[in-house]
């Protein structure tokens, strides 16, 4: 059943009038008369009667009408569900913990009215996250493909900010005084960073790391959570870790916990995000013009190759948080 012609019968009885019906729709008198016609011939019944003020229901259009108002009802609802200026924007992060959910969350309060939906896709290849995007699953990933050639040509990454890395420690650990630390300070030092996925982008960038800095990262164990982690540092004498600037950690006091920021060169992670090539969410601009207008960070910078080679689908910069998820 044509559903143009069901918009038309219920706009046409809800005014009495087909002219107001086909100022309201944006088409033409006519165009309304032809299509509650057609409507009529399929239902072969007669739904109005013309009077000299403009249409009446006759007794089957009164008794067709509000299963009309309900099939057009539910296509509004149903297009509303998809159309992307009209429902909630969808973006996938690492964790809702992370810099990425932050920097989201600083966005929307400062734009209270927006919808948005932070979802986690709980994949490790940033291959599957542009899947996603592709097939409109979400509508942008914070993630990296290290490679930008290998992206599908239905997508594209753009730069997001950079993620300035910290020392996280325990109060027995012998870095546990220092207000900031340089690379070369955490040499022979054991970072543990359990988890470690292999062939994720986090993994590539730890092996740069190790290898810029000669640092000692060691990836053994599964990834038991946040609290395993924590509550080992808290214990361990020698025993760090390397978090983004703005993730979010909690623990408990008596953990007392060290965050120690990294210097000369900061060692940053570079988080960008892919979105459509096509046919975007109409709101990912404004988070877009957000994200390029985040300050970059101060001093010298350290950021694995694929940052710092040329790539035209990169942007700006800014600072920020997390190096893992």
């Amino acid at each position: 059943m044509d559903t143009e012609g069901l918009r038309s019968f219920v706009r046409a009885a809800g005014l009495g009038q087909l002219r107001r019906a086909a100022e309201e729709l944006g088409v033409t008198q006519q165009a309304v008369s032809k299509r509650i016609a057609a409507l009529e011939r399929e239902l072969d019944v007669r739904l109005f009667t013309r009077t000299a003020r403009g249409v009446e229901l006759t007794l089957d259009g009164r008794a067709f009408l509000p299963h009309a108002r309900s099939i057009v009802a539910g296509v509004e609802r149903g297009v509303d569900a998809v159309r992307a200026g009209s429902r909630a924007l969808r973006i996938d992060v690492l964790g809702l913990r992370s810099a990425q959910a932050v920097v989201l969350h600083d966005y929307w309060r400062a734009h209270p009215g927006t919808e948005l939906d932070v979802v986690t896709l709980r994949v490790s290849d940033p291959r599957a996250a542009v899947a996603a995007v592709e097939a409109g699953d979400v509508d942008a990933s914070f993630r990296t493909v290290t490679a930008p050639d290998a992206l599908p040509p239905g997508v594209r990454m753009i730069r997001a900010f950079d993620s300035p890395l910290e020392l996280l420690v325990g109060p027995r650990h012998p870095l546990a005084s220092a207000r900031s630390l340089t690379p070369l300070q955490l040499r022979k030092h054991r970072i543990w960073v359990p988890g470690i996925a292999p062939r994720s982008e986090w993994a590539e960038f730890y092996d740069q790391l190790v290898t810029a800095f000669d640092l000692r990262v060691d990836a053994a164990g599964p990834h038991f959570g946040d609290e395993v982690l924590l509550d080992t540092l808290a214990d361990s004498a020698d025993v760090a870790t390397l978090v983004g600037a703005r993730d979010r950690y909690i623990w408990p006091a008596g953990h007392d916990l060290r965050r120690i920021p990294v210097v000369d060169p900061t060692p940053a992670y570079p988080l960008s995000l892919i979105l459509p090539r096509t046919n975007p969410h109409p709101g990912l601009r404004r988070i877009v013009t957000h994200l390029r207008g985040l300050p970059r960070l101060p001093g010298a910078v350290w950021l694995p190759s694929w940052a710092t080679a040329p790539a035209p689908d990169f942007g700006g910069g800014g600072e920020s948080c997390a190096s893992h998820p």
